[in-house]
């Protein structure tokens, strides 16, 4: 199999299509297999449910028809190519997700885009750090408006100081999301605008991982 299509993303809703996780399509297609989750097929505005066989067969279907959307990823086994399912709901779960997204690195980091807030530059995540605009020495907080992404060198030329006292300037001020950031990322791209089908207004505010 593609060990790159597996790490792709795949939009988890409860029984009744609430979104409540993003998990990898390796993840979905464990959960597809053991009968726990279905995969929802998203067509002309219009919702199927299919079981891992049934999207086994509608997948060798697509593939020779030549219906294969341009975007579409697939893995392959030795029996079978299957595509990836972009959506997948679980069969016997009713919970509704927690609302806010939670502060972590993920969401900080997604939320300031991988670019520094000092110097407006991006950066891979492995170059980036959290930083405290107000340090906790100084009694700042562990808070959404209190931290941003900073580079190596300026997270090295503000120290232990204030913005103002290292002669930097943030780029934008740090806020709370009013949803979750990884989603806005993902639907940049053409690949996750099935997902657009479940995200209206009233779950902007639902946390996925």
């Amino acid at each position: 199999m593609s060990s790159l299509a597996l790490e792709s993303s795949v939009l988890v809703l409860n029984r009744s299509l609430v979104p409540v996780d993003i998990t990898t399509v390796k993840r979905a297609f464990c959960l597809v297999c053991k009968a726990v989750a279905e995969v929802v097929d998203v067509s002309d505005g219009r919702f199927e449910g299919y079981g891992f066989e049934s999207w086994v067969e509608l997948s060798e279907l697509k593939r020779r028809s030549g219906l294969v959307d341009r975007d579409s990823e697939w893995v392959c086994t030795v029996s079978y190519e299957i595509e990836v399912p972009r959506v997948i709901r679980l069969l016997f779960y009713d919970r509704f997700p927690r609302i806010g997204a939670p502060l972590n690195r993920r969401n900080i980091f997604a939320r300031d885009e991988n670019r520094c807030q000092f110097c407006g530059r991006g950066f891979p995540t492995t170059e980036l750090s959290i930083d405290h605009v107000i340090p906790l020495s100084m009694g700042g907080k562990t808070c959404w408006t209190n931290v941003v992404c900073a580079c190596t060198e300026c997270n090295k030329r503000k120290g232990g100081r204030t913005p103002r006292q290292a002669g930097l300037k943030l780029v934008r001020a740090p806020i709370q999301p009013p949803h979750n950031p990884l989603i806005r990322l993902k639907l940049r791209r053409r690949k996750y605008y099935s997902w657009m089908h479940f995200l209206n207004e009233a779950y902007w505010s639902v946390t996925l991982k």
